[in-house]
C-alpha cells in the first residue's frame, strides 16, 4: 500500500458517518447562541488564534462559520471588510448587536450555509474557518474554502476526534464512534497539493463551563443524543464527584491550526 493511493477523503467521509457526532442544524445553534455569547468574546482561545494570524499586507478577511462574531470583531480593527458567514440567523444578530456595542462598522454578514452558493460573498486576503470544520465531504469543503482566498487560509479543528472527556465516557460505559481527526484534513490538503502547516492552540475544557449538574447533562446529550436512564444517573454522580467542586484551571480543549499561503512553493 502506497500512501498515494489512499484516498483520505474517501475515508474521512466514511468515518464522519459513522460517528457518534452527528451533524446540528441551523435551529440547533440557534438555540445556543445566547449561552455562547456570553463567554465565547472573552476566551483564551480567541488570543491563541490571533497570535499564529498572519495579517501584513491584508485588507479584508472572511470568517466562515463564525458564529457570535469573537473572531469577526477582534479583526475589524486591523482590516479595513470583514465579511462574516453563518447559517444560524440568531449567532449574526448577536454578531451584529456585539458590533453596534462597539461600535463597528466594516462587518458585512451573510448568512448562509457550507453548502449553499456563495457566489455574491466577496473573496479575502485572508480565509479563516474557525471551530466550524464539521463538513461531510472535507475535499470538496477545503476547495471551495481555498476558492475564495487571495492569501491566507487558517482553518481549526478539533484535536482527538470527540468532543467528550474519555473519563466520562468510561464512567457511564458509553462507547462511541469517534470524528475524523484533524489528520485527515492535512493529508488532504496534501493530496490537493498544498503544503499545510500545522500549530496547537487551546480553548477552555468544558469543566469549567458546566454551571450546574442540568447543564451538564444537556450538553453531554447535545453531543452524542440520548442517554439512558441508567448512563443519565451515572452521569449525576459523576458530576457530584468529579465536577461539582473541582473546577479545574488547568482544563484545556486542544486545537490543531491548519494555515497555509496559496502562493508559497514546496520546499524541494
Amino acid at each position: 500500500m502506497n500512501i498515494l493511493n489512499i484516498d483520505f477523503n474517501e475515508l474521512y467521509m466514511k468515518q464522519k458517518q459513522q460517528s457518534t457526532f452527528k451533524p446540528k442544524s441551523s435551529q440547533d445553534w440557534d438555540k445556543k447562541a445566547v449561552n455562547i455569547s456570553k463567554r465565547i468574546y472573552n476566551s483564551i482561545y480567541n488570543d491563541a488564534l490571533f497570535e499564529k494570524i498572519n495579517f501584513k499586507d491584508c485588507k479584508t478577511l472572511l470568517d466562515i462559520g463564525c458564529g457570535v462574531g469573537n473572531i469577526s470583531l477582534l479583526a475589524s480593527s486591523k482590516l479595513q471588510k470583514i465579511y462574516s458567514l453563518d447559517f444560524s440567523p440568531v449567532m449574526l444578530e448577536y454578531l451584529n448587536l456585539e458590533a453596534e456595542k462597539r461600535k463597528i462598522k466594516n462587518i458585512k454578514t451573510f448568512n448562509l450555509s457550507w453548502e449553499d452558493s456563495w457566489k455574491n460573498v466577496p473573496n479575502s486576503d485572508i480565509v479563516i474557518a474557525s471551530r466550524s470544520m464539521e463538513v461531510e465531504n472535507m475535499k470538496k469543503t477545503l476547495q471551495k474554502i481555498n476558492s475564495k482566498a487571495n492569501k491566507r487560509v487558517y482553518l481549526t479543528y478539533k484535536v482527538g476526534g470527540s468532543f467528550l472527556n474519555d473519563d466520562i465516557l468510561k464512567y457511564i460505559g458509553k462507547k462511541i464512534n469517534k470524528k475524523p481527526d484533524y489528520i485527515y484534513t492535512v493529508n488532504i490538503l496534501y493530496q490537493m497539493g498544498i503544503n499545510a502547516s500545522v500549530d496547537f492552540i487551546k480553548s477552555e475544557g468544558r469543566n469549567i463551563q458546566y454551571t450546574d449538574k442540568k447543564h451538564f447533562i444537556k450538553s453531554i446529550v447535545w453531543s452524542i443524543g440520548n442517554l439512558t436512564k441508567e448512563e443519565e444517573r451515572l452521569l449525576k454522580e459523576y458530576y457530584e464527584i468529579h465536577i461539582k467542586n473541582s473546577k479545574q484551571q488547568n482544563d484545556y480543549v486542544c486545537w490543531a491550526l491548519i494555515h497555509w499561503n496559496k502562493k508559497s512553493t514546496p520546499c524541494l
